[in-house]
């Protein structure tokens, strides 16, 4: 993982997003639910920092052709 603080940054978004749906879902309330929206905009911007390169990463290093 050369980009380890985007990929950090992503994986963290993930978790958050999924964790804050399962909490709103399980917190035995019926009139809370999830933001799926919300859930799914924050998943794929977490993929797509798990996509990104760091601003320090050279092409090079990175794999980059």
């Amino acid at each position: 993982m050369k980009s380890w603080k985007t990929s950090a940054a992503g994986i963290g978004a993930i978790l958050v997003a999924i964790g804050s749906a399962m909490t709103a879902h399980f917190d035995g309330d019926a009139l809370t639910t999830p933001d799926w929206g919300a859930v799914i905009a924050a998943v794929i911007a977490g993929i797509g920092l798990l996509a990104a390169r760091d601003n320090n990463v050279s092409s090079e290093s990175a794999g980059a052709k």
